[in-house]
Parts: C-alpha cells; structure tokens; sequence
C-alpha cells in the first residue's frame, strides 16, 4: 500500500513538472513570435539599461532609423519647433545610404548610436559576430558626423549575456526603452500620444521610428503635454549615469549613492 503511494506521489511531481516545461517552451515560443521591437527576457543577468532612477523629471525620447527616410525632416522640424534634443539609433546600412540625413541629424544637435550593421537578431551571433557589428556600424557614423559612438540599441530589443557583456566590454552603454510608442505598427497620433504621456515617468526612455507613418504628427502633442507636466527631454547620453550604477532586475539604472 505504501508502495502504490509512493508512485502515485511520484507521478503527481512528473506530471506537475512536465506542465511547467510545456508553460517555459510556450512561453519563448510566444516572445519568438511576436516579431520586431518586441522585449523579451532571455533569462540572462547581464540587462542593458530600460530606464534610469531620476527625480528630476528628465527623460528621453530616441528613433531608431533602419527604413527610408519619408518622415525624418517632419519628425526633425517637431524636434527643432519643441527645442527637444534626441538620440537617433542607426544601422549601418541606414547611415551608408543616408549619409546626408545623418548629417542633418547631427547638424540639429541630436545625438547618434548605433543600432546595429545588419539589423540581426544579434543574441544569435557569436562574440566575434558581435564586435564586428559594433565596430562596423560605428565607424561608419564617426565617419559622417566626426563624433565617437557610445551608444547600441539591440534590434528588435533581442539581447543575451554574450552581447550585453560584449557591449559593455567594448565601452558602449546598451539602451533600451521602458516606454514604446508601437508607431512602427502605424497606429494615429492621437493612439501614439497617447501610449507616451500614459507611460511616461522621470528617467523613462520613450522608442519611436524615423519613419513612423503618424510619429511625426504625434510629437507636437507629446511634447506639449510633457512640458506642461514638467517634463525636460534630453538625449540618452545625458539622462544615464557614465560610472558608478548598477543597474537591477528590471533594467532601471541606479547611481550608486542613490538609495
């Protein structure tokens, strides 16, 4: 009798720990699925920073630049009437073939990171994969502009130890967002605008496109409304800590003699 119980107790475990194998591969499965610009955690230590612990009420508004060029000089006059500096995330290919956009960009006084040579998802790559991405990309924007690049967004936010340690290794902070505009997904202004001031808090990185179909005509409202809420942006490069952080769970960045 003690045997057949014994089994029975066994068997509930086997099958309790099957359901949570099948509820992980699903789970990936998921993330795998739902295609660019989707966060998903890779089960890694190594996070680049989503956010960073502010009081001041600064935050940061980026694009990521690796398709045309329709809507940039829109989205750059609502930077220049709003007196908003931000940071333009590029891929190599991007600043190749629009070297006079990165000009440009650069001329208004925003600030340039790399966003990747090719576009991968480079948690697939290999450490030498990797630094070839990162320095390719960024030799090719100091070329234009005459600046240094210390800034990577991951493409498609897909990252993993590999990259993050590499990243770092390489002196470039990895960048994230806490904050998605999903104007990729050509959504109205009034949606867009909406997802921002909804979201938006001290020391949040807002993810917007240079070639969002609505970003453009979304950013008066977003501008207006967070300034009258006082809110000041400025490029990422000014709202992250440069040494002395650590940054915790969740990807907020925390000096440390912050408590």
């Amino acid at each position: 009798m003690m045997e057949v119980r014994f089994i029975t107790v066994r068997l509930k475990y086997v099958i309790v720990a099957a359901a949570l194998l099948l509820l992980v591969i699903a789970g990936g499965l998921t993330a795998k699925a739902a295609g660019a610009e989707t966060v998903f955690w890779s089960g890694s230590r190594s996070l680049p920073i989503y956010n960073v612990d502010r009081d001041d009420n600064k935050i940061a508004i980026s694009f990521d630049c690796a398709w045309g060029t329709e809507h940039t000089d829109a989205i750059l006059s609502a930077l220049a009437s709003a007196k908003v500096h931000a940071t333009f995330f590029t891929v190599q290919f991007w600043a190749e073939k629009y070297p006079n956009y990165l000009k440009k960009i650069d001329a208004a006084g925003h600030e340039i990171g790399t966003h990747s040579a090719t576009h991968s998802y480079m948690s697939r790559l290999s450490e030498s994969e990797i630094r070839a991405e990162l320095k390719t990309s960024s030799e090719a924007i100091a070329s234009v502009t005459g600046k240094p690049v210390t800034l990577f967004r991951p493409p498609y936010g897909d990252y993993d130890d590999l990259l993050i340690d590499t990243v770092g290794a390489m002196g470039l902070y990895p960048i994230q967002w806490d904050v998605d505009s999903l104007d990729w997904k050509d959504l109205s202004a009034a949606d867009i605008a909406s997802r921002i001031i909804e979201r938006v808090k001290s020391g949040s990185i807002i993810l917007c496109h240079n070639n969002g179909l609505h970003t453009a005509e979304a950013l008066p409202i977003i501008f207006d409304t967070l300034h009258a809420r006082g809110f000041e942006f400025v490029p990422v490069g000014e709202l992250i800590y440069k040494e002395n952080y650590t940054i915790d769970h969740a990807g907020t960045q925390k000096a440390e003699n912050r408590a």
